[in-house]
C-alpha cells in the first residue's frame, strides 16, 4: 500500500528504502540485459549492416525491440521504409512510458532530452518499482547509465565477433534476436488480456510471412491489441449484464 501511494504521489516519501539496495537492484537489471546487446551486434552484422551502421542504432535507437526488428526486416529482405515502419511503430510505447516517468521523476526540464533517451522498459520497470522519488530517480539513473553503456559495448563485440564466425546463419544465430526480445516480453504477460494479445501477435505474423512483404507482418500484428481488447471489453460487458444486481460484477 505504501507503495502503491507513492507512485500515486510523487511528492511522497513512501516506505524508505536503502540507496544501496536500489543501486544493487538497478545494476542487476542492467548488467543482464546490457549482456544481450552482444545478441544484437551479432545479428544486426549478419544482416549485412556494417560495423558503423551497427554502433550506430545502439547509440542512437537503444531500444532493444525495435533495433531487432530493424535488422531482422533487412535480414529478410524487407526494405530500409517497411523495416523502420515496424522498429518506430514497436518503439512508440517508449513515449507512454514518457509520459508516466516525467511525473515521477521531476526531471529539470534542460534534462529531459538526455533522460528521454533512457525511457525504455527496463528503466520503466525499475523506476515504477521504487517507492519514493529520490530511490526512482537513483533507480533510473543507475539502471540507464549500466545498461547505455553494456549495450553499446557488447553491441561492437558483438559486430566484431560476427566478422571472425562468419556465416551467422550457420550458427543458427539469425535466431538470438527473437529468442532474447522473447525472454524480455516473457515475464511481463502477467494478465489473461496480455496473454491474449501475444498470442494473437504472433499468429497473425507467423501466418502472413509467406504472404506479405518482409517487416509488414509486424506492422499488422500490431492489430492483436486492438482486436484482443475489443473482445475482453464484449466479455466483461457481458458478464456485467448477466450478474445479479447487487454483486461486485454488477456494480
Amino acid at each position: 500500500m505504501a507503495q502503491q501511494t507513492a507512485l500515486a504521489d510523487p511528492s511522497a516519501e513512501g516506505t524508505a528504502k536503502p540507496d544501496a539496495a536500489v543501486v544493487r537492484d538497478a545494476l542487476g537489471v542492467g548488467v543482464a540485459v546490457g549482456l544481450s546487446g552482444f545478441a544484437f551486434g551479432v545479428t544486426s552484422a549478419g544482416s549485412g549492416l556494417g560495423l558503423l551502421q551497427t554502433c550506430a542504432l545502439s547509440l542512437l535507437v537503444f531500444t532493444g525491440a525495435s533495433q531487432f526488428a530493424l535488422v531482422g526486416a533487412l535480414a529478410a529482405g524487407g526494405g530500409p521504409f517497411t523495416a523502420a515502419a515496424g522498429a518506430f511503430f514497436l518503439g512508440v510505447r517508449n513515449a507512454f512510458y514518457g509520459l508516466r516517468l516525467s511525473q515521477l521523476l521531476a526531471v529539470p526540464r534542460a534534462l529531459r532530452p538526455l533522460a528521454a533517451q533512457w525511457v525504455i522498459d527496463e528503466t520503466t520497470a525499475v523506476t515504477l518499482a521504487q517507492p519514493t522519488r529520490r530511490a526512482a530517480r537513483i533507480g533510473f539513473t543507475v539502471t540507464g547509465l549500466s545498461l547505455y553503456l553494456l549495450w553499446n559495448l557488447t553491441t561492437l563485440l558483438g559486430a566484431l565477433g560476427a566478422k571472425a564466425i562468419g556465416d551467422t546463419d550457420a550458427w543458427g544465430l539469425d535466431a538470438a534476436g527473437p529468442a532474447v526480445f522473447l525472454a524480455l516480453l516473457a515475464p511481463m504477460l502477467k494478465t489473461r488480456t496480455e496473454r491474449a494479445v501475444a498470442g494473437l501477435a504472433v499468429l497473425l505474423g507467423l501466418g502472413l510471412l509467406p504472404v506479405l512483404p518482409a517487416g509488414v507482418p509486424v506492422l499488422v500484428a500490431a492489430l492483436a491489441a486492438p482486436l484482443a481488447l475489443f473482445a475482453e471489453g464484449r466479455r466483461l460487458g457481458r458478464a456485467r449484464r448477466g450478474a445479479p444486481e447487487g454483486t461486485e460484477e454488477g456494480r
